[in-house]
């Protein structure tokens, strides 16, 4: 039987993370990824903004930035342009999380793939004290026993599952195509368009050479495709070509390529006895704009620091792991005013979209709180029915979107 200080179930973002700082917390460390390839295939999300390297404390190797970005440019229904700038990179996804699996290898860690765990089990001392876990699955390693398990496995979340924690979270589907010849200036393009995307936005990220992911997320799952097919079809991109990603295997037809998303804020429950969920698997997501990348790679590290300081006291009760869920609680953003500026955003017709655009400066980076009234005069004075709309929440959580506030 193996054995560890600490599982880590899933090699991506948040998974990787834990991974690396585990082993440099000193902790022998496993990591199972169910898919043969870490990375692949790729879901969404390869974004990641500067604060977040700088968070962080990255260094990413550059074959695996696909575009130095000035920002993020929201565009609304009518064509009116609005920017949010702040430094960031587009990854090459496959290869951002090959590399932070193999800087965790490197340290330490071992990796094995095509290891699915189908099952957990606590093993309880004679005083009914939480003592280790007994992890079982696919895979030749398995069963394998370790003190704490870190669950990264995304937004299925294996031990949510497993052990029935009795938190469910709302998801929404995402999808994006590879394409070619796309002009771009380094601003990524976010449409808030209802037209085009029900309960959600289309996004085009661009990359080096003319290549870009043109993709969106909407509530009306069924219906995803058929509506990013429109918007290409309806919009400059139309007759761009397609291709496959470049971890896709070759000579296969070019499909869209993404998954599901999590979007209704954290689980109520993100620890356990020897326990810590992260990532998507913790529902652990920015609501307006999904991005989960940077919060992922947080609470992985959070997830290493507050276990190996449990295994070194030897308590990892509920009662320590919920230092964890402390920790994210006052570091990460009020979910439950973005959701309700969501909502509200989701609640405005195309017009409203509009109207609320041309009462923005162009660039929303950088409002003083004089610029924040001066906006609340314009739009109580030219569209007075937004404010029963809920448009100042919208407006807020515009604001809860940007990097410092994990966003992206």
């Amino acid at each position: 039987m193996a054995t560890c200080d600490v599982l880590v179930i899933g090699a991506g973002p948040g998974g990787g993370s834990a991974a690396l700082h585990a082993s440099r917390a000193g902790l022998s460390t496993i990591i199972v990824e169910a898919d043969d390839q870490v990375g692949v295939p790729v879901h969404c999300g390869e974004c990641l903004s500067q604060m977040a390297i700088d968070n962080l404390d990255l260094e990413l190797p550059d074959e695996i930035i696909a575009l130095d970005c000035k920002g993020i440019r929201v565009i609304f229904p009518d064509g009116t342009k609005k920017l949010l700038t702040e430094k960031g990179y587009v990854l090459e996804k496959h290869l951002f999380e090959q590399w932070l699996a193999n800087e965790a290898v490197k340290t330490g860690a071992s990796l094995f793939l095509s290891h699915r765990v189908t099952s957990m089990k606590r093993i309880f001392n004679s005083e009914n004290q939480f003592s280790n876990w007994i992890i079982e699955g696919r895979g030749d390693e398995f069963p394998i026993e370790c003190k704490a398990v870190i669950d990264a496995s995304g937004v299925a979340g294996a031990a949510t599952k497993l052990l029935d924690m009795k938190t469910e979270i709302e998801v929404i589907a995402g999808f994006q195509y590879e394409m070619h010849d796309i002009p771009n200036d380094g601003y990524l393009d976010f449409y808030l368009w209802p037209e085009y995307s029900p309960h959600g936005y289309v996004w085009m990220i661009p990359k080096k050479e003319g290549r870009a992911n043109v993709g969106l997320v909407t509530t009306e799952k069924r219906g995803a495709i058929k509506y990013l097919d429109k918007f290409i079809e309806d919009t400059y991109l139309k007759d761009m070509p397609m291709a496959n990603p470049p971890w896709r295997k070759q000579g296969i037809k070019v499909r869209p390529f993404g998954g599901t998303i999590p979007i209704s804020g954290p689980r109520e429950i993100t620890t356990g006895d020897g326990l810590i969920l992260v990532g998507d698997a913790a529902g652990f997501t920015s609501p307006l704009f999904e991005g989960g990348s940077h919060l992922a790679l947080w609470s992985g590290r959070e997830a290493a620091k507050v276990i190996a300081t449990a295994i070194e006291d030897g308590d990892l009760s509920d009662t320590r792991m919920q230092n964890y869920s402390k920790a994210w609680k006052k570091k990460f953003p009020p979910y439950h005013k973005i959701l309700k500026g969501k909502e509200s955003l989701y609640d405005l017709t195309d017009q409203e979209l509009s109207n609320m655009a041309h009462c923005l400066p162009e660039e929303l980076g950088s409002m003083s709180p004089l610029d924040k009234i001066w906006i609340g005069l314009k739009l109580l004075i030219r569209h007075p029915l937004l404010y029963t709309k809920g448009v100042i929440s919208v407006l807020l959580s515009f604001g809860y979107s940007r990097a410092k506030h994990f966003g992206w």
